[in-house]
């Protein structure tokens, strides 16, 4: 096939699109349809595609870019207290599964070397495979998600010093580890963190109030990719320096707006990554040498799902959840193809060696979606009562024991932070959402908690944990923006309740076509304006009350009635016709002999009402 940029794009893009929907309607997930893609693309399939090395070169930014939301998550508060599972369990993992893969190379006549090598290598577990499957299965808050999660940071830890010592042992002098080196490597984190703290936020400040969002978004890629491309530099790993520039973004206003502009390119970039990896299997070498390559796979798993499972059962995990956390870890990791790599180039591994080593981790890869599903079925078949499933969740791998918001107020204007602060007094959790920088900046300066973002956008909503939310809070000024923000949360949240502000009664009547709650933005205050009148006019308190009751349960009705036939202006006019004698038929009749309006049933029942504004 003629390897022009466009045609490879179009090949890959259309491999997605077909496999991806026909895996995930069998139950088999997105990943194992990325991976069949590969494979039948690849230089053993089809042959559309030779050179697979390019290929992943590339779509490793998509691994890049997955850290980086990963670090967004988790603020470095979170990260104190994960370390214990960090660095105790992922540690441990590391290094009892790589004795027993090495030793077991070394029984196999590999140089000690060479087994330590590729021992570490393999015990290291494929972080976008893992999170991607716990993604799908709803698992990444689960207890073993987290403890996965942690173990996984620890192997990209792990990764930086293993590529270091590659040279050294391969005896390449030239490129042996220095303390200069390593000098530069602190150097740049420090420059990192230090310079994201004082830069990072400035820097979105400034691009938020051009109020383009296309800036924002190439602002949001060059924080990305510059962070990665300047640790790669100083010759650490680049997913570090994404997953450092999320964690100092995790605590800012600009957090939920940021992940929905760089959701979109991980995405497409992580399936891009899948598909090469499916390339990238030998399937000429599984064919020739079938029964090392099974051997090779089966060892690799379930020497890794057995010390999973202990480490799981250690950390006092439920069996089933031990069982769960060895079936999304048992595989190979990515980063085990570029240590093969750079083992062979320094001739730690033959050739020969180097291509069995990556047909067995990219067929873990390829088999884990599979046998997850297994385990699934038979974990559910074998218990006695199927599991409850569990209550609305973050979809994020920490869980800091706060309830999750079920409440989202969108625009923190005078009308939303009355909302905000009642809410605030009755201690309810909630997420706020302001698309002018200048009043995030000054509600923040304050103590308020909200993020800057557009909720007209699905992909911002969706960051913000819009799933879960179970009313929505609409304030915004524009009401245009307000009409397009209900019908968005109607099509996306069906089941969820809409309270909405309305300019008036015509803004109100298309917000009740949406099934919406309209409150009018003066109507209570011009009610209480209007029994303030009435008390200084000698009228008593409680009979002004009684009117202004009164008249807020008559245009309410009326309010109702007049959204049957809004679209008839004829209609319209004679209905308020109609109401205005009967209101006023209404107090006539209900005047006492000293003429004062007497309190009955009903409009007791309307004082007991919640206001409406």
């Amino acid at each position: 096939m003629h390897s022009g940029g466009l045609e490879l794009a179009l090949v890959l893009l259309l491999a997605a699109v077909v496999a991806v929907p026909v895996f995930k309607k069998l139950g088999l997930g997105a990943v194992l349809g990325y991976l069949a893609a590969g494979v039948v693309l690849g230089p053993d399939g089809l042959g559309f595609v030779h050179d697979s090395d390019r290929i992943l070169s590339a779509a490793e930014i998509g691994v890049v870019m997955l850290l980086f939301v990963i670090g967004l998550e988790l603020s470095p508060a979170r990260l104190k207290v994960m370390r214990r599972s960090v660095f105790g369990a992922g540690a441990l993992q590391v290094a009892i599964t790589a004795l027993v893969l090495g030793g077991l190379l070394l029984v196999d006549h590999f140089h000690w070397k060479s087994a330590l090598i590729v021992g570490i290598a393999l015990a290291l577990s494929s972080t976008a495979v893992g999170l991607q499957l716990m993604s799908e299965h709803k698992t990444l808050n689960s207890d073993f998600g987290r403890l996965g999660f942690a173990i996984l940071l620890f192997q990209d830890l792990v990764a930086i010093p293993l590529l270091a010592a590659i040279p050294l042992l391969g005896g390449a002098r030239s490129e042996t580890l220095s303390w200069e080196d390593v000098a530069i490597a602190v150097a740049a984190l420090a420059l990192v963190i230090l310079g994201g703290r004082l830069l990072l936020r400035p820097l979105f400040r400034i691009v938020a109030r051009t109020r383009m969002p296309e800036v924002f978004t190439a602002s949001a890629l060059l924080v990305v990719l510059g962070t990665s491309w300047f640790m790669q530099e100083a010759g650490l790993s680049p997913s570090l320096g994404a997953f450092l520039a999320g964690v100092l973004l995790s605590d800012s206003e600009f957090r939920h707006e940021v992940e929905s502009q760089i959701e979109p390119f991980k995405g497409l970039l992580l399936g891009l990554f899948f598909i090469a990896v499916g390339m990238g299997i030998d399937l000429d070498r599984v064919a020739t040498e079938p029964t090392v390559i099974a051997l090779g796979v089966a060892v690799l798993l379930m020497v890794k799902f057995g010390l999973l499972l202990v480490i799981g059962l250690a950390a006092r995990l439920p069996l089933r959840s031990a069982l769960m956390l060895g079936s999304v870890l048992w595989l190979g990791g990515e980063f085990a193809f570029v240590v093969f790599n750079e083992a062979q180039r320094v001739n730690l591994l033959g050739s020969a060696n180097h291509d069995r080593l990556v047909a067995i981790v990219g067929l873990s890869m390829a088999l884990t979606p599979l046998l997850m599903i297994g385990l699934l079925h038979l974990l559910e078949h074998g218990a006695k009562k199927p599991p409850k499933p569990a209550p609305a969740e973050a979809d994020h791998p920490y869980d800091d024991g706060a309830p999750a918001p079920q409440v989202l107020i969108a625009g923190m204007g005078r009308f939303g932070q009355i909302v905000a602060r009642l809410l605030t007094a009755q201690r309810i959790p909630f997420v706020a959402l302001e698309h002018n920088p200048e009043t995030v900046e000054d509600l923040r300066r304050f103590g308020n908690k909200l993020y800057y973002g557009d909720p007209t956008r699905p992909e911002l909503l969706r960051a913000a944990g819009a799933d879960q939310i179970r009313v929505f809070v609409l304030t915004m000024d524009d009401p245009h923006t307000n009409m397009r923000a209900v019908r968005l949360i109607r099509r996306l949240y069906p089941q969820a309740q809409v309270l909405a502000r309305a300019r008036n009664r015509q803004h109100a009547w298309r917000l009740m076509d949406l099934a919406a709650e309209p409150f009018r933005e003066v109507f209570g205050s011009s009610l209480e304006m209007g029994e303030r009148v009435l008390t200084a006019l000698g009228v008593a308190e409680a009979v002004a009350r009684d009117h202004v009751l009164r008249f807020r349960d008559h245009d309410e009705q009326l309010l109702r009635a007049q959204h049957l036939v809004y679209d008839d202006e004829a209609a319209v006019v004679q209905t308020s016709r109609d109401a205005r004698e009967d209101l006023m038929r209404l107090f006539e009749a209900d005047a006492g002999s000293d003429g004062q309006p007497t309190v009955d049933a009903s409009t007791a029942e309307a004082a007991r009402r919640p206001r409406r504004e």
